[in-house]
């Protein structure tokens, strides 16, 4: 069963790390979100992204996520597996075993995400017992 939401990005700070002609890079992203939904709280991301021009990249990096999923209340680390094309970001994530606390202990989480409209994007989680 997927639980769905959707998260607003309040902060983004993003350092080039390399950078060849033709928007080929590099960069760092720190990220604060604010989640709303069946998934609610807030969450620090942080992201390496690989860009192979102004409009595609492919990125991974780490989420850390405090708030409830589905009434059960604690903290997660998800690890993702992104792209951005023609404007849109999406990612696969997946927590990270022995990461959670709180009444999310000993759960599998697992879920996608696609950006919409000045920075909001739509998610969907699922939750296995481990």
């Amino acid at each position: 069963m997927a639980f769905k939401g959707s998260f607003s990005i309040t902060q983004w700070d993003e350092d080039t790390l390399s950078e060849r002609s033709e928007g080929i890079k590099v960069s760092h992203a720190s990220i604060k979100q604010v989640y709303s939904g069946e998934m609610s709280g807030e969450s620090n991301v942080e992201f390496l992204m690989s860009y192979q021009s102004q409009m595609s990249a492919k990125f991974t990096g780490f989420e850390t996520f405090v708030g409830v999923v589905n009434g059960m209340r604690g903290t997660v680390t998800f690890q993702h597996a992104g792209k951005f094309e023609n404007g849109v970001a999406s990612s696969e994530f997946i927590s990270i075993e022995g990461s959670a606390t709180g009444e999310l202990t000993g759960k599998n989480l697992r879920g996608n995400f696609k950006s919409g409209e000045s920075g909001k994007a739509d998610y969907a989680i699922g939750i296995d017992n481990a």
